[in-house]
């Protein structure tokens, strides 16, 4: 066996290692956050062991040695990686690897003082803190590595200025511009896809979560009916205008070249008069039926997403996904909004993790149709900093995106389905981001993509039974 294959495994083997102990690190931060292992800290004293328990005598103890177990792995992991970076990794990669392993003999000293001296809300908030910056420190040396050792294979140099769009009569991917006839059925079905429904399930779920989170099991019927009817039509809305302002460059893209607007399906005055009504009727919902800062906030959305996003951030500036991010929050606060009158701090931070999310979720999009946004003058990040930057930045706003769930759970009274859900379905995610990296393939963008929805999904799913039913 050559030694450049011998090399290859041991850079593998590494890189396995060091993502299987980030995800044992970020399993320690959202257990010690949920209610679950407060429970099993007032069972269990001593340390390292449970006094003379057994593992297995109750719940709460045994989530109380798991944790300790898993404590003590992953500081092998933290070591091992520390040691194979400082002999094979470059002086980056040797630095964020050390802040954990310098930093986690200092955390199993604040753990056992916790455990048996039930130390103050202020050092447990220390102990939560420095689990983070320990999965933090992990995640940055990941990243890192992963791109040191998968380099883009192809041409990957950014772009010095922002990209131009194609010229029209070159670019066109639809049928020539005129107005087409179309039976009811089409026509219908093209009004419906203005309205973007595959945006609909997700952003409507996350409302669906702040309410459930906000009030528990005194949410309403009615009140869940008229936010998510609300919320429908200003999705509606947003994404009419956005149809209506982009029909131009939709002609340029392969990937939106068969839209109403762009085929000339749906006239322009129809459709702005469309989107219109739409945002009428979400006002109107929210106002009537839910309340006004439900409705105050539903406009602002609608107004972000369709003039902030379309018309400044989309096509001038390479920030135009993390900003715009604030679209898909803005349903944290209305659905807390609907339910209390009132934005809490658990929408806030709901609202921060799909901030975080909304870059890990569609930079893999961004690679996938990197050359199509190109085409059209976007300046997408894969577009202006390279593919091999974004994968890099998907690493980055997964943690982030991990760490702002943590800290949801910590802020409120999430227990162990939400912890388990991020935990799983985040390694999934982290799993697919690997892949990408290594494969480097619009398929593997897309699977990517799609691990990054069912996160999210799953996430919003366990904090609605979470509040609701357990």
């Amino acid at each position: 066996m050559s030694t450049e294959r011998i090399g290859d495994r041991q850079r593998s083997r590494f890189l396995a290692v060091l993502a299987t102990t980030a995800i044992g690190a970020y399993l320690l931060v959202i257990a010690g956050a949920t209610t679950a292992l407060t429970d099993a800290t007032a069972a269990c004293s001593t340390w390292p062991a449970c006094g003379g328990g057994y593992p297995f005598e109750g719940t709460a103890v045994t989530i109380a040695w798991t944790h300790r177990l898993l404590a003590l792995v992953v500081g092998a992991g933290v070591l091992y990686s520390a040691v194979v970076a400082w002999r094979t990794e470059p002086t980056r990669v040797r630095a964020a690897l050390s802040v954990p392993a310098l930093l986690y003999p200092v955390q199993i000293g604040i753990g056992a003082v916790v455990a048996t001296t039930g130390a103050p809300a202020t050092l447990s908030a220390v102990h939560l803190l420095l689990g983070t910056v320990i999965f933090g420190g992990l995640l940055v040396g990941l990243a890192w590595s992963l791109e040191r050792r998968f380099p883009t294979r192809e041409r990957d140099e950014p772009l010095t200025k922002s990209p131009e769009p194609a010229p029209e009569a070159d670019a066109a991917f639809g049928p020539e511009p005129g107005p087409r006839p179309a039976g009811i059925r089409a026509t219908l079905g093209a009004y419906f896809s203005l309205m973007k429904p595959r945006l609909m399930w997700l952003l409507c779920l996350v409302a669906a979560a702040a309410m459930a989170l906000a009030v528990g099991p005194a949410l309403t019927v009615d009140t869940i009916v008229a936010t998510l009817l609300g919320g429908v039509l200003a999705i509606g809305a947003s994404g009419t205008f956005n149809h209506v302002l982009e029909r131009d460059i939709d002609r340029r893209m392969k990937r939106t070249a068969d839209r109403p607007l762009a085929t000339e399906i749906v006239p322009v005055r129809n459709a702005l008069a469309f989107g219109v009504l739409l945002g009428l009727a979400s006002l109107a919902t929210f106002y009537v039926f839910v309340n006004a800062l439900a409705a105050l906030l539903g406009l602002t959305a609608i107004v972000f997403y369709s003039v902030i996003y379309t018309l400044v951030l989309k096509p001038n500036t390479v920030q135009n996904t993390v900003i715009g991010g604030a679209a898909g929050a803005l349903p944290a606060l209305i659905g807390w909004a609907a339910a209390t009158g009132e934005i809490g701090l658990p929408a806030l931070v709901l609202a921060g993790v799909i901030f975080c999310w909304t870059p890990a979720h569609f930079y893999n999009l961004a690679l996938a149709y990197k050359d199509d946004y190109e085409r059209g003058g976007f300046p997408m990040m894969p577009v202006v900093r390279g593919e091999r930057t974004t994968r890099k930045h998907i690493v980055y706003y997964l943690g982030a995106t991990l760490i702002g769930a943590s800290l949801l759970a910590a802020v409120d009274t999430l227990g162990w389905l939400f912890a388990a859900t991020s935990v799983v379905f985040g390694a999934v995610f982290l799993y697919e981001v690997m892949r990408l990296h290594r494969e480097q393939s619009r398929g593997a963008a897309m699977r990517s993509f799609h691990a990054s929805n069912a996160y999210l999904g799953t996430l919003l799913l366990a904090i609605i039974v979470d509040a609701l039913v357990l």
